[in-house]
Order: C-alpha cells, then sequence, then structure tokens
C-alpha cells in the first residue's frame, strides 16, 4: 500500500507542477490564458487527491485521517477545476481570475504543507 500512495503522491505532485507552472508561464503576459496544461494538471490534482484520500482510509495506519483537511482540499480543487475548465475555451482571461486560479492552487499546496 505504500509503493501505491507513494507513486500518487508523484502523479499529485506531477499535477500541481503542471498547474502551478501553467499559471506562472502567464505571469507577464498582457492577456493570461487557460492552457491545456493547466486543464490538465487540475484534473490530475482533483484525481489524485480522491484516489489519495481512498488510500487513506483503506490503509491500516491507526493514525485517524483528517477529514476536515481533506474536505477543504477538495474544495479548493474543485473550484480550481471548474474555473479552468469554464475558462478554458476563451482566448484570454482577466487578470484577477488568472490571480485567484493561482492563489487557490497554492493555498492548496499551503493547506497540504502546513495544516497538521
Amino acid at each position: 500500500m505504500h509503493l501505491v500512495y507513494a507513486f500518487l503522491t508523484l502523479v499529485h505532485l506531477v499535477g500541481f507542477a503542471a498547474l502551478f507552472g501553467g499559471c506562472l508561464v502567464q505571469f507577464r503576459a498582457v492577456a493570461p490564458e487557460v492552457s491545456r496544461t493547466m486543464l490538465v494538471g487540475a484534473w490530475t490534482q482533483l484525481a489524485s487527491g480522491l484516489l489519495l484520500a481512498a488510500v487513506l482510509e483503506l490503509d491500516d495506519d491507526p493514525a485517524p485521517v483528517d477529514h476536515v483537511k481533506l474536505g477543504v482540499k477538495l474544495l479548493v480543487a474543485a473550484v480550481v477545476v471548474l474555473l479552468v475548465a469554464k475558462n478554458r475555451k476563451f482566448e484570454s482571461i482577466p487578470k484577477g481570475l488568472w490571480g485567484l486560479i493561482s492563489a487557490l492552487t497554492l493555498a492548496n499546496a499551503v493547506i497540504a504543507v502546513f495544516w497538521a
């Protein structure tokens, strides 16, 4: 089970890198856009996060699973996927929306690392 968890964690990190990297590429753009890389990264984050939560639930580890933390992360990830998927069709998006997607993506990583 540990190997499955480690693999899913790697996939989750790759999804984060694709999503946040896609956001950072747009930093200096006059008219930022939602790239295919961002869309794939957002869906990868959501899917691998759900699978990671399932593995945690099935694990024999006696440590309790923090369902509130997982719920908050799921909500943030779902909002990011919604924003990215809905705005993928547009040639450009407002800077504020780009900032919101970037901030929510980074906030999800901060929640994962610092929420004990």
